[in-house]
This record gives C-alpha cells, sequence and structure tokens, in this order.
C-alpha cells in the first residue's frame, strides 16, 4: 500500500452537507462548491450519493496513485489502531447523523475503524451506460459461468453499501428485500419481483417492510399485484452496476440458498440475514473471520445482539462453534463437517434387518 506522503498533491475526498433551508434541506459539496435547491426530505439522501458518486467517477485515478487521505489528515476520524494497512479502499461514511457525507480514498484499516463507514464497491462506481434507447444493437456477450466466490462478493459488496445507504433503523427483513432489489434493478432502477419469490422468503404481503424503505427514501412504494410485483428504486448509486444482470441474479439467487450455510424459510428475518452475512464472508479456507464491528454493521444489530445471533446459530447447529477475541475485535466461526452425499442403495443387497 502507498502512503500518504508521497504523492501529496493527490487528494480523493469529497465532503457533502445537507444544510437546513426553508422548504426542505439544500446539498452543499465542499469540494465543487455546489448549492442546490432545496430538497424532499425523502430526496435527500439519494441526491448526496449520487453527487459523490459523479465526483468519484470523474476523479479517477490509476491504483498505484491512490493513497490513504485519513492517514494524511493524521488519522482524525477514527479512534487510534494500529496503523494503515491493507488495500486502499473507497470508503463511505455518515457523520453528524446523516447531515454530512464524505467520500475518501481511506486505507482497509482506516475504514474498519472509522465510525459508520462502508466501503463502496468498484462495482457500484462503473462509468455511466446510456439508455436501451441510444444503445446500438451489439450481440450480447457470452454469460460468465457461475461460481460461487462471486456470488459471494457480489453479496458481500452491496451487503456493504447497503449498511450506510440504508437508515441505522432499517429491520433485518426490510434489509433482506433491499438487497434482492438492488441486485435485481435494470438500469432504470425497475425491479420485477415474482410472488413466488417473496413467497419463499417469507416476505410476501408484508407491505410494511416496502412501507419502511419507502420512508427512508429508497425506493417508491410498490402497489401489489397478484402474480408479481413492480417496484422503482429512487437510490441512483444501484442503477449503474458493472456486472451484467444475469450475473446478479446469480448473487441474488445465491443470497435465498447461501450455502455451506442455510436455514429453514421458517427461521427469523434476524438470523437470515446473520447467516447471510457469515455465508457472504466465509472462505473455502478451514479458518473464517471477520471483524465484529463489520458483522454487526451489516446485520443492523448492536454487537451484543450480534453475539447473541452467533449463539442462536450454534444451538441450530449452523455453526458448531464461534469465539471472538477481544484484542483483535475479530470473531472466528466453525461449520459442521459436510454431510456425505447418500449413496444408493443396492437393490441386489439385502437392507438392515432382511435375510436372502
Amino acid at each position: 500500500m502507498r502512503l500518504a506522503g508521497a504523492h501529496t498533491t493527490v487528494r480523493r475526498v469529497w465532503t457533502v452537507e445537507l444544510r437546513p433551508r426553508a422548504g426542505g434541506p439544500s446539498l452543499v459539496c465542499v469540494h465543487c462548491t455546489a448549492h442546490t435547491p432545496p430538497l424532499q426530505a425523502s430526496s435527500a439522501r439519494s441526491a448526496v450519493l449520487a453527487h459523490l458518486a459523479c465526483h468519484a467517477r470523474t476523479d479517477v485515478l490509476p491504483g498505484h496513485l491512490r493513497t490513504c487521505q485519513c492517514r494524511a489528515q493524521g488519522c482524525c476520524w477514527h479512534p487510534r489502531h494500529r496503523g494503515c494497512a491493507g488495500p486502499v479502499l473507497l470508503a463511505l461514511t455518515r457523520d453528524r447523523g446523516g447531515r454530512a457525507w464524505r467520500l475518501a480514498d481511506t486505507c482497509a484499516a482506516c475504514a474498519a475503524a472509522t465510525s459508520n463507514t462502508a466501503v463502496v464497491p468498484d462495482t457500484l462506481l462503473g462509468p455511466h451506460r446510456p439508455h436501451a434507447a441510444q444503445r446500438t444493437s451489439a450481440p450480447a456477450p457470452a454469460p460468465a459461468s457461475p461460481s460461487t466466490f462471486h456470488e459471494q462478493l457480489r453479496v458481500r459488496e452491496m451487503l456493504t453499501y447497503l449498511a450506510t445507504a440504508l437508515p441505522q433503523f432499517a429491520s433485518p427483513a426490510a434489509r433482506l428485500l433491499a438487497l434482492q432489489c438492488a441486485l435485481r434493478a435494470d438500469s432504470r432502477g425497475h425491479v420485477r419481483l415474482p410472488a413466488g419469490l417473496l413467497r419463499g422468503m417469507r416476505l410476501h404481503g408484508r407491505r410494511e417492510l416496502w412501507e419502511e424503505l419507502a420512508h427512508a427514501g429508497w425506493l417508491e412504494l410498490p402497489a401489489p399485484r397478484p402474480a408479481h410485483l413492480t417496484v422503482r428504486l429512487l437510490d441512483p448509486a444501484v442503477l449503474d452496476q458493472a456486472p451484467g444482470r444475469s450475473a446478479r441474479h446469480r448473487a441474488a439467487h445465491w443470497a435465498t440458498h447461501p450455502m455451506p450455510l442455510a436455514l429453514p424459510p421458517t427461521a427469523p428475518s434476524a438470523l437470515q440475514l446473520t447467516t447471510l452475512v457469515l455465508a457472504a464472508h466465509t472462505s473455502a479456507l478451514a479458518r473464517h473471520s471477520a471483524d465484529l464491528e463489520i458483522l454487526a454493521r451489516l446485520c443492523g444489530h448492536s454487537c451484543h445482539q450480534t453475539e447473541e445471533l452467533l449463539d442462536r446459530l450454534v444451538a441450530a447447529r449452523i455453526l458448531t462453534a464461534w469465539h471472538h477475541h477481544r484484542e483483535t475485535d475479530e470473531v472466528v466461526w466453525h461449520l459442521p463437517p459436510p454431510q456425505p452425499p447418500a449413496t444408493p442403495r443396492d437393490p441386489a443387497r439385502p437392507g438392515p434387518g432382511r435375510l436372502r
């Protein structure tokens, strides 16, 4: 990782404030001195994210020139930790209860130590694509072969983004619903959810979840239909995702059956979301771990509530054990051994208790 002192003239940090005005808050950008007319309170968050994303797309830098802006500021954005480490990422931070937002290049260690911060995946900052009417006809590229790793990565990136884009009080069921909408949205923000999918997730007919997301200004309240439900997202950051729809649909399908961890559909939404977060952070290695604060933020709970949910997963035999290393704030969990596949019995061979 390059430290900030190597290129003092390179700065990739943008700050936007929402200042109260008559008729609604006004967006003020410290970087480009932009001021907007009064905004509707429900659309202010989306306007902030769209403005910051525009800066990140415009001021693109090669990876070897990107430096930790937190270190350049004397690491004043977070409590003391063991120092800068890891790759330089784009970190989105919500300050002063949502009245100020910061997007900055930050190393992985500083991003993890900063409160109310989520890493913005590069896939959410791809170049703007033309609308369907402006696209020239060209043969579609061949879909990539399905890969659990890429599906895990896509779900983990979107969960990380939603942890900051959604209000802190968003319920686990609303987060699961928002994840499906974000992964299945087209370039215009339209999502069509079959009723069968919602029934399988035990979310069919729960209009209070749509009202919760609509109240947060994240989507328009949909009109329910018998066969399917169509909704339009108001979050501009999810409209120009880099992977194609087929790849994102595979990730959305994997999120409903997050192997190697899976709960019955009747399990509470809080357990379903915790299981999904763990599955998205489970690697092919024998050791599975993540920071407790990161797990808690993605699950929308406190650290104490997350520990209780981990205990419930052990009681349900989804996990065999878990441990919290308080020195590093790392949570390590262990999975049950894989069950051997059932082999069909030879019909010529007698079964138990049977004689030839």
